[in-house]
């Protein structure tokens, strides 16, 4: 008789032992594993990551600009393995610094509208009232500027910028979309017991927010950013193919993209733009599909929760 208390109070005291929720990490590995090609995406990623930003250590930027007019629209050699431009520069070099400037500049921007976005949330959401009023108020306003034509008139005031002062341009009108997805989901975080409780213990706002709340919304956020990192790709392909995005010296997928808007460049010479336009749709492609299994291990990490 005693063996069987004994048993049933194990077995009573292990069903009070709270369930191990999984990691959203765990999660996102379960999905990828799942999601063939999530997974061969992802691989593709880091692989087109670490060619690229290796790869254009062994380039100088000023031999890469630099004009040959012997060399004037060499087609693909063993000499220039993807031939040369309108100038004589060697196109493997321009497609290895301007992939990497690209890359740069789109997770500069989703970087520095994640930051921003997330604490204007946080704040907004975790205080509400006035606060969360004002704060929206400046928003709202902020959202109905055209965003392109202020990015284009403030590219076309400034005589000399780069790829810092570029990031930093885009990223001051982009940050709202992160701000109103932290709001909201901190507004959801704060009607819940464990935030009152701890306001209740007096606990300071400051550790409640990004101590409590912004883990139980990370995941939330991190899907956010990682889709948003291919739309800052392309924003700065789009702004330079059309002439505002950065300085034709400073090479980028957007600079060798723009050789097609030339007619006889887009029939007769296609090394010039095809490399770059095969890179960023596959780079797009790959983080919309990575994405899509992170949004759905934060969707199933929510629904355990």
């Amino acid at each position: 008789m005693e063996n069987l208390k004994n048993k049933r109070s194990k077995k009573t005291d292990e069903s009070k032992k709270p369930l191990n929720k999984p990691s959203f990490g765990r999660a996102v590995r379960t999905e990828l594993v799942h999601d063939k090609l999530a997974m061969v995406s992802f691989i593709l990623l880091i692989i087109i990551f670490a060619t690229v930003f290796i790869g254009s250590t062994f380039f100088d930027l000023g031999e890469a600009v630099k004009v040959k007019l012997g060399m004037i629209n060499k087609p693909p050699s063993a000499d220039y393995i993807l031939g040369t431009d309108a100038s004589g520069r060697d196109m493997v070099g321009q497609m290895f610094l301007g992939a990497r400037n690209s890359f740069l500049i789109a997770i500069g921007v989703t970087a520095l509208c994640g930051i921003v976005g997330i604490l204007v949330g946080l704040i907004a959401g975790y205080f509400g009232g006035r606060t969360d009023n004002i704060i929206m108020r400046v928003i709202d306003f902020i959202s109905m500027l055209p965003r392109l034509m202020i990015i284009i008139a403030i590219i076309s005031i400034i005589p000399k910028y780069d790829v810092i002062t570029f990031v930093l341009i885009v990223s001051a009108l982009s940050w709202l979309s992160d701000a109103r997805l932290t709001r909201a989901k901190t507004l959801q975080q704060g009607s819940l017991d464990y935030v009152q409780a701890s306001r209740t213990l007096g606990t300071r706002n400051f550790v409640i927010m990004f101590r409590e709340v912004l883990p139980n919304i990370g995941s939330i956020i991190i899907v956010n950013l990682t889709l948003n990192l291919a739309g800052n790709m392309g924003l700065e392909t789009g702004l330079t193919v059309l002439g505002f995005g950065l300085p034709f010296n400073t090479p980028s997928l957007g600079t060798l993209i723009n050789y097609a808007m030339n007619p006889d460049n887009l029939q007769r010479r296609p090394w010039q733009w095809l490399p770059a336009s095969i890179l960023i749709v596959v780079m797009m492609l790959c983080i919309y599909f990575v994405g899509q299994a992170v949004k759905r291990a934060a969707d199933a990490k929510q629904r355990v929760a």
